[in-house]
């Protein structure tokens, strides 16, 4: 399927899709074997891709998807109030760093699927099966293509070097994001080097953190500054938007990938798991199975231009575009656990 083709598949399905939705009910619990009753997700993400693929999993199992949506935060605290009432059986949210808090907030039950185990790489999961990545995401510099040269590109760490004093854009440290990029330099080198480098890029900035990392490619190509830290689904969206303006500013910037000679560009998923007092449980289990299926990991790929975490899935062609990278393999669960030393940190040394 094009990629043409796709988006007008997509415009479709979000029409069908909002057409055919439920109320949340009481719900009706199906063996994975058998089809009908419904499904309940609390969704952080906002995306056509995921309405296309809820379509999909509707018309194969015939089991209705009912989503509810709202920040990541607003998501948990209606999980917490809700106890053992609520009517929501996953919970979907992007970055690591959230879906452990989830766990271990007790919002999240443990499951064993080995389908799930087959397509999501164990440091992309939950040791304990609390919750799978789905999609991936890499945190990656984006450059001025005219006003720096890739050569002079190579880590993480060396944008704290002096010659890029005031060259730097990168959003606020109260985003999960960047959270999880310092707790995983935490994991790796230890937290004198991670309070280094925090403390380096507040020296380099361009600006006082402002925006999300849109605004960050934006401003690159605006010439605020000459480099960027963002996650690579950005620039993919950009590159597809239909707005010939922010085709234009994904046109003046470059990506690259950091710490290839090392432990390689940090990565991150957006993920699920089932809920604490799922009503559907063996259905929502169902669910997550088709969303790291093949079909399913194709388009996360190719329409909403996130890398897949099924290894059989190639990524989009405009991300395959910017080459192969060595992807840092750490277990992700482990930026959750550090994700209260990296606050910590961005508030010692005033990252704001």
């Amino acid at each position: 399927m094009s990629y043409q083709a796709g988006r007008a598949t997509l415009i479709g399905a979000v029409v069908a899709l909002v057409a055919s939705m439920s109320a949340f009910g009481a719900g009706n619990d199906e063996s994975p074997a058998s089809g009908g009753g419904e499904v309940n997700i609390y969704s952080h993400r906002h995306y056509s891709t995921d309405d296309e693929l809820y379509r999909l999993f509707e018309e194969e199992t015939g089991i209705s998807v009912n989503i509810l949506q709202a920040k990541a935060d607003e998501l948990m605290a209606r999980l917490e109030r809700e106890g053992d009432a609520s009517p929501a059986d996953i919970l979907f949210t992007v970055d690591a760093g959230r879906l452990v808090r989830a766990k271990d907030l007790g919002l999240l039950q443990p499951i064993e699927s080995p389908q799930l185990a087959r397509n999501v790489p164990p440091h992309l999961r939950d040791s304990d099966g609390y919750w799978y990545g789905l999609t991936r995401r890499a945190r990656v510099i984006v450059y001025h293509k005219d006003r720096v040269d890739a050569a002079d590109l190579s880590t993480y760490e060396a944008l704290t070097d002096p010659e890029w004093r005031g060259r730097v854009l990168i959003r606020s440290s109260s985003n999960i994001y960047n959270q999880s990029l310092l707790a995983s330099m935490i994991a790796n080198d230890g937290q004198a080097a991670a309070r280094t480098w925090a403390a380096g890029i507040v020296d380099n900035m361009a600006r006082t953190p402002t925006g999300g990392d849109t605004d960050q490619i934006k401003a690159v190509a605006a010439g605020e500054g000459d480099v960027a830290i963002v996650n690579t689904y950005y620039v993919g969206r950009l590159q597809a938007s239909e707005s010939a303006e922010n085709r234009s500013v994904a046109e003046a910037v470059g990506v690259f990938f950091p710490n290839q000679d090392g432990r390689g560009a940090h990565v991150n998923v957006s993920g699920a798991g089932v809920t604490a007092h799922a009503p559907n449980r063996a259905n929502a289990i169902r669910l997550l199975e088709f969303l790291s299926g093949t079909e399913a990991q194709y388009l996360y790929a190719t329409a909403n231009h996130e890398y897949p975490v099924h290894a059989d899935v190639a990524a989009d062609p405009a991300l395959a575009g910017w080459g192969e990278f060595v992807s840092d393999d750490l277990g992700l669960q482990i930026l959750g656990e550090l994700n209260s030393d990296a606050t910590k940190i961005f508030d010692e040394v005033g990252w704001r």
